[in-house]
C-alpha cells in the first residue's frame, strides 16, 4: 500500500538505496528487515515501526487519513538524500580537521580561529565547528559555541549548513571552493551567519579553512582557538589577506575567488 504512492517498487528501492530482491522479500513476508533498515523504511514512508506490523485493516485506517503528510515528508527527504548521494566519494579527501579563520561577526575588528571537523557517517558527510572566545580569559569566562550540520558537494563547491547546538538560536552557511590539488592545504570561501550581539546582525564574511590532518589532538588544537588582533602577529599574513573583507573594485558584489 505504501509503495502504491510511488511510481513503482523499483522507484522506492532506488530512493531508499535498498536491494530490490531483498525488498521484495520484505514485501512478501519471507524476511524481516533489521531494526536499522526498518527505521529507514518507516522514516521514508512517514510511519512508525510500531504501526507497520499492525493488522492490515488497522494499518490502512491509520495511513489513509494522512497521505498528504506522508507524501510531503517523502518529497523533502528525497531531495536531501539525493544531495547526499551526489556527494558520496567527492568529499573523501576533505575529511579531517581544520582551523577556520574569519573576522568575527560579533567583534568585527578581531579574527576568530575555530576548529572544524568534517567526517562521514552512514554514507553522508557531516561536520562540527567549535569556537571559543575570548582567547586568554579565565576558564569560567570563556564562552564556547558548537555548530553541527551537514556538508554537500555540488559543482566543485562545498556547501556546509549548520546550527548552534548549545543555544539553538542560529543557523549558518559556509560555501568553500574545492581544490584540484591531491593534498588539501587551505580552502577559501564565504560564511553567512548572525552576530551573537544583542542586535543579531546578519553578516557575510570571507573565510579560510586550514587543513590540520585526519587525526589530531583536539584539546591542544582548541587551546589555540579564540579571538585575535590581526596586528599581533599570531595569524599568518597570507590568511589575513584572504579573509580581508575590504571592498574590491573588480567585485560588484561581496564575493570571493577560489585559491
Amino acid at each position: 500500500m505504501l509503495c502504491s504512492y510511488y511510481r513503482s517498487v523499483a522507484d522506492v528501492c532506488r530512493k531508499l538505496n535498498l536491494n530490490r530482491a531483498q525488498f521484495n522479500r520484505y514485501l512478501n513476508g519471507t524476511s524481516k528487515p533489521s531494526n536499522h533498515t526498518l527505521e529507514r523504511i518507516c522514516d521514508f514512508f512517514g510511519v512508525e515501526p510500531s504501526e507497520i506490523y499492525l493488522p492490515r485493516e488497522h494499518f490502512h485506517q491509520i495511513v489513509q487519513v494522512r497521505p498528504k503528510q506522508r507524501g510531503e515528508r517523502a518529497v523533502y527527504a528525497d531531495h536531501v538524500a539525493r544531495l547526499q548521494r551526489q556527494s558520496n566519494g567527492k568529499l573523501d579527501k576533505y575529511l579531517g580537521y581544520y582551523y577556520e579563520y574569519y573576522y568575527s561577526l560579533s567583534a568585527p575588528e578581531k579574527v576568530l580561529r575555530g576548529l572544524v571537523h568534517i567526517y562521514t557517517h552512514g554514507g553522508a558527510i557531516y561536520h562540527e565547528r567549535l569556537e571559543r572566545f575570548p582567547q586568554h580569559a579565565p576558564p569560567d569566562d570563556t564562552r564556547k559555541c558548537k555548530y553541527v550540520g551537514a556538508a554537500f558537494h555540488l559543482n566543485n563547491r562545498i556547501f556546509m549548513v549548520d546550527y548552534e547546538a548549545l543555544s539553538g538560536n542560529e543557523i549558518a552557511q559556509t560555501i568553500l571552493f574545492t581544490t584540484s590539488q591531491s593534498k588539501v592545504a587551505r580552502l577559501s570561501g564565504l560564511m553567512l551567519g548572525v552576530s551573537s550581539g544583542n542586535q543579531r546582525t546578519i553578516a557575510c564574511t570571507r573565510v579560510v579553512f586550514e587543513f590540520l590532518g585526519k587525526d589530531i589532538d583536539t584539546r591542544a588544537a582548541m587551546r589555540l582557538c579564540g579571538l585575535f588582533d590581526p596586528d599581533d602577529g599570531q595569524i599568518d599574513l597570507a590568511i589575513l589577506k584572504m579573509i580581508d573583507n575590504s571592498a574590491r573594485q573588480d567585485q560588484p558584489h561581496f564575493c570571493t575567488i577560489p585559491l
